[in-house]
């Protein structure tokens, strides 16, 4: 489900077209609509508005201007944490300064 703060991707034509972040989600004064807030992730960054159907929000394809577009929430790829090392075989590996100490 897409809500306020996610990352969402924009589809064009079946193509990539940007990144946004979703801002705000409110009723608009049409029954059954809502007006969807985003900020286009671009240099500058833009801020948009459409009033969409909450459907079209969560993910349905739509229309504009003629065009198919789709909005896709971004999932953030799971990150794999490497296991802790065996702490008997830590102690038989060197340490190698990154600076040697000069004796004066």
């Amino acid at each position: 489900m897409t809500d306020i703060g996610d990352v969402i991707l924009v589809y064009i034509e079946d193509q990539p077209a940007f990144f946004g972040r979703i801002e705000d989600v409110i009723p608009d004064i049409k029954p059954g609509w809502v007006r969807l807030k985003f900020l286009i992730l671009q240099i500058p960054p833009t801020l948009g508005e459409w009033i969409l159907r909450p459907d079209y929000v969560q993910g349905d394809e739509f229309s504009m201007g003629g065009r198919k577009v789709k909005i896709e929430k971004v999932v953030a790829p799971v990150e794999v944490q490497e296991p802790d090392p065996d702490p008997e075989s830590a102690g038989s590996r060197k340490v190698i300064p990154l600076r040697k100490e000069w004796k004066s």
